[in-house]
This record gives C-alpha cells, sequence and structure tokens, in this order.
C-alpha cells in the first residue's frame, strides 16, 4: 500500500513565499518521476513542476524562476519552494508521485489528497 502525503499549504500575501513537501511511503520498490500539480476552481488541474530520481526537471513557463522543485531521494520526498507568489498560483496543490511497485513492474501513479495554496492581492 502506498501513501503520498503532503503538507505546508496556507495563506500568504502577494510577493510572499511557501514551501510545500510531500512523501511517498508504504511498501514498493522506488519512486521515479515526483512532481505538483495545482488546481484552480473552474480551471483543469496543471503541471506546476516535475523532477526525476536522476533530477530531470521540468517546470510550467507561469512558475519559472519563481518556484524551485527538489527532492531526497532517500527519503522519497519532493519540495516545492514557491517565491514572489501572485494572486494566479492560489488553488490546490496536489503531489504526484510515479511509484515502481516491484523491480519487474511498471509505474503506478498515485496522488495526495492536495494542499490550499491561496495568495491574496
Amino acid at each position: 500500500q502506498v501513501q503520498v502525503v503532503e503538507s505546508g499549504g496556507g495563506l500568504v500575501q502577494a510577493g510572499g513565499s511557501l514551501r510545500l513537501s510531500c512523501t511517498a511511503s508504504g511498501s514498493f520498490f522506488s519512486v521515479d518521476l515526483m512532481g505538483w500539480y495545482r488546481q484552480a476552481p473552474g480551471y483543469q488541474r496543471e503541471l506546476v513542476a516535475d523532477i526525476r530520481r536522476r533530477g530531470s526537471i521540468n517546470y510550467a513557463d507561469s512558475v519559472k524562476g519563481r518556484f524551485t522543485i527538489s527532492r531526497d531521494n532517500a527519503k522519497n520526498t519532493v519540495f516545492l519552494q514557491m517565491n514572489r507568489l501572485k494572486p494566479e498560483d492560489t488553488g490546490v496543490y496536489y503531489c504526484h508521485a510515479a511509484v515502481q511497485p516491484t523491480k519487474w513492474q511498471r509505474d503506478d501513479d498515485f496522488w495526495g489528497q492536495g494542499t490550499q495554496v491561496t495568495v491574496s492581492s
């Protein structure tokens, strides 16, 4: 059984910072791709940033230069440092983890429950 648990959301003024954390735990072989998605009311869920176990990183254009994703492979934990936040960054942020159950199986997708980020103007 795999659990993906996020923490770190909250309310912040525009220009402020927040740091999100997410840990994948349970019984599995490895976790390759980990990342953050967000969903604002009335909009589809969109990719914010993701990072592979070997370090390759992908950012949405809207957050480049403001957000930084990183991970601790030993702890299967991913972080999202969000600086210079804007009201349009408001939404529920979901952690995604591509988990390989055993050495011989393909990755399965797991999601956290979501954490609210609200940026006031």
